[in-house]
Parts: C-alpha cells; structure tokens; sequence
C-alpha cells in the first residue's frame, strides 16, 4: 500500500521578486475560515494581487489574496477575495508598521505554505519597486550567470 501524505504546500508569488527588492522577511500566521485550508492544501490560492494594510487598530491585514473556493464545499463555502488578518507579534508589527510609513515601501507576499503541524504562514516582505533600469540588469546578471554555468 502507498503512504498517502500530502504533497507540501509551497505557493510562491514569482512576480514579486521581478517588481521589488527585499528589505526584510517575516512569517506570519493567517486567521482563516471554514473551507480555506482545504482550498489552499489543494493549491488553489493566487498571490500575484495580493498586498498588506494596517488597520487603525494596529493589525496587518492582507488584501487581494485569492483562495479559490473548495471544490466540495457547501453554502457555508468562504469568499474568495476577503481581507485576512495576519498574525504577528507587537514588536514585529511595530518594525512594519514603523517602516512601511517610508515612502515607497510596500509589503507584500512572497510565499504561502503550510507547517508541519498544519497551519497556514505567509512570508511576507517590507519591499520596495524596483526602477527599470534595476529590472534589467537583473537579467543582465542572471544571464550572465547562466552563460558561466554552462561553460
């Protein structure tokens, strides 16, 4: 007999590394309902669109996030595009919150996956939009690099 273990959830935003650079990388926790952790263990989650606010009360929350809905569910199935709370502790959101007031800095999601014990994380990033002229020696760089690994 096969083992049926599930195959890991690793869902990258592959744009986001192309529009920004990185400042500084942080975990958190997603406050999900009902049939959105089925939806996301299946794959069916978009983060191209998706982006971080604070609300007045101090909380991040992300917008844009799309969790398809679950194939199975019933009427009690979940909104696709609603907010989510993230979950993260004060002094962390206190270096967001400090920092993402700079102008031009933006934080966004990089990669959702799932833990070991279950839960849903998304790694988010305090980035900043790159120019064009960063864009393309991005790719001067990565071809580059490319060419010195085949020979």
């Amino acid at each position: 007999m096969k083992d049926k273990t599930p195959a890991p959830v690793n869902i990258k935003n592959r744009r986001a590394s192309h529009e920004y650079s990185f400042l500084a990388k942080y975990d958190a926790g997603v406050m999900l309902q009902g049939t959105e952790i089925k939806s996301i263990r299946e794959g069916n989650v978009n983060l191209q669109d998706g982006y971080c606010l604070f609300h007045t009360d101090g909380s991040l929350w992300i917008h844009s996030l799309r969790i398809a809905p679950y194939i199975f569910g019933t009427y009690n199935n979940h909104e696709p595009l609603r907010e989510r709370k993230l979950l993260l502790n004060k002094r962390e959101l206190k270096q967001l919150a400090g920092k993402s007031q700079d102008q031009g800095l933006t934080i966004i999601p990089l990669r959702l996956f799932v833990t070991d014990r279950g839960f849903a994380k998304i790694e988010i990033a305090l980035a900043q939009g790159k120019k064009l002229y960063d864009k393309r020696n991005d790719l001067k760089e990565k071809a580059q690099k490319r060419d010195l690994e085949r020979q």
